[in-house]
Parts: C-alpha cells; sequence; structure tokens
C-alpha cells in the first residue's frame, strides 16, 4: 500500500538506501503532518521511480528515511516542451503547476515583444513544478528553464522538433491539433497577455516545422490557453490517448 505523503528528493533511491531529509522536509513532514519514527512516506527523485520509505529518524532540523520497495516504476512524459510568456506571479505559477500535472518533459518561459514580465524567480517556479508533481502522483519533474529570449529560442531551435503555434490572432479559424500521424519532439508555444507582435507571428508562421493552431472562437487568457493546449496535444499525440 502506498504511503499517503509524498516527497520529492534529490538522494538516490533503492532497497534499503537510507535518504536524508532537508531542513525544509524535515519541518513539513514531522512539524506540519505531525510523522514520527516508523512512519510510511512515498519517495521518488525522477530516475528512480516511487518508493515506500520509513522514518528511521525524526528531528527537528533533519530526518533519515529508508527505502522499503518499488512501489512504482518512472513514468516518463512525452517529449513536449511548453513555451509561455511570463504574467502576474499567481498565473504564472499556475501555468507551471499544471503543465507538470499535464505531462511537459520541459518548461521554458520565453520574453516575447510584448512580454510584461523581465524576470523571473527561477528556482520558486522549480519548487512549483516539484510540487505540483508530488501531489499528482508523478514520478518524473519538468525542468523549469531559466527565462529566454523568444528570438534566441527560435533562431536556436532544434530541426527535429515541431512546435505547436497557438496564435490567438487566428481565434474562430478551424485550426486543429497536429494529426497522429505527427508523432515525435514537439513544443507548444503559448503568448503574453498582449498578444504577438507581426513580427513574431510572420516569423512563427514562416518556421518549416511550425503547426498553427486555434484554441477555439474565444481569445483565452494566458494561463487558460496553456491548459487548453496542452489537453489538445496529449489527447491528439500524447499520453492521454
Amino acid at each position: 500500500m502506498n504511503a499517503k505523503i509524498r516527497l520529492f528528493v534529490e538522494h538516490a533511491l533503492g532497497p534499503g538506501q537510507s535518504v536524508p531529509l532537508t531542513r525544509e522536509q524535515a519541518h513539513y513532514l514531522f512539524g506540519v503532518m505531525r510523522q514520527g519514527t516508523g512512519a510510511a512516506v512515498s519517495l521518488f527523485n525522477g530516475r528512480d521511480g516511487e518508493w515506500r520509505a520509513v522514518v528511521d529518524e525524526a528531528g527537528k532540523r533533519g530526518g533519515v528515511l529508508r527505502c522499503e520497495e518499488q512501489t512504482r516504476d518512472l513514468m516518463m512524459p512525452p517529449d513536449l516542451w511548453l513555451l509561455f510568456a511570463p504574467i502576474k506571479k499567481a498565473r504564472t505559477d499556475f501555468i507551471v503547476e499544471k503543465a507538470a500535472e499535464m505531462g511537459a518533459a520541459r518548461i521554458v518561459p520565453v520574453q516575447t515583444d510584448f512580454t510584461n514580465a523581465e524576470r523571473i524567480r527561477q528556482d520558486r517556479l522549480q519548487a512549483h513544478a516539484v510540487e505540483a508533481a508530488e501531489q499528482c502522483g508523478g514520478t518524473f519533474v519538468p525542468e523549469v528553464a531559466p527565462l529566454q529570449k523568444l528570438d534566441r529560442v527560435l533562431r536556436d531551435w532544434p530541426a527535429e522538433r515541431r512546435l505547436m503555434f497557438c496564435d490567438e490572432g487566428r481565434a474562430g479559424d478551424n485550426l486543429g491539433p497536429p494529426a497522429a500521424a505527427d508523432a515525435g519532439p514537439w513544443a507548444i508555444l503559448i503568448g503574453p497577455e498582449g498578444g504577438f507582435s507581426d513580427g513574431e507571428r510572420k516569423r512563427l508562421v514562416a518556421m518549416p516545422m511550425s503547426h498553427v493552431v486555434s484554441l477555439g472562437p474565444r481569445i483565452l487568457r494566458a494561463d487558460t490557453a496553456a491548459v487548453a493546449a496542452m489537453t489538445l496535444w496529449q489527447q491528439a499525440l500524447g499520453d492521454w490517448r
């Protein structure tokens, strides 16, 4: 039986492996959740699947868990990146959390011509991705990349990766998701609150690996668009089929 509490750890996991807790994890497990010696915890590290562990040592500033048995194999997401323009803090957090829950392999914040945010807290967003994986039962945590300018990302774009360009300017057009035959590495691009500039739109449409889609008859908020686009892609090409 799996433990109800799940923690992401950096340490290797295996039979009999001792796993030290960080101060923050110890506070959460022993101070907030009121667990003690002998309590069961599920652990994952993004490499070794999920393991059932028990608390061997419990303290205010640390603790040690011991792996007993593997409860789930590592489940990798599809080879899908989500590119999005950061927006207000809480809504950016939402995008990262939902991307981790819905199966993004990599999350890439990009600065477009009309992006309002000039910086992000990469460590904080990565922590949100970890928390989302802990809560949704995932065994993999996507990397949250540093904020990068969109033109630089496109300049270095890998030729083998297709790009699902969600163009708010085509709202209402009959431009659906990719066909199932187009499997392979993909990325989804969501624009900022102000939309894409004319120059960005022309460049994106001209890219040979670009697939333009419309997300329905209405222009969606950026955080809603991210969830809608990932849903469409997962149903067409991902692991929801």
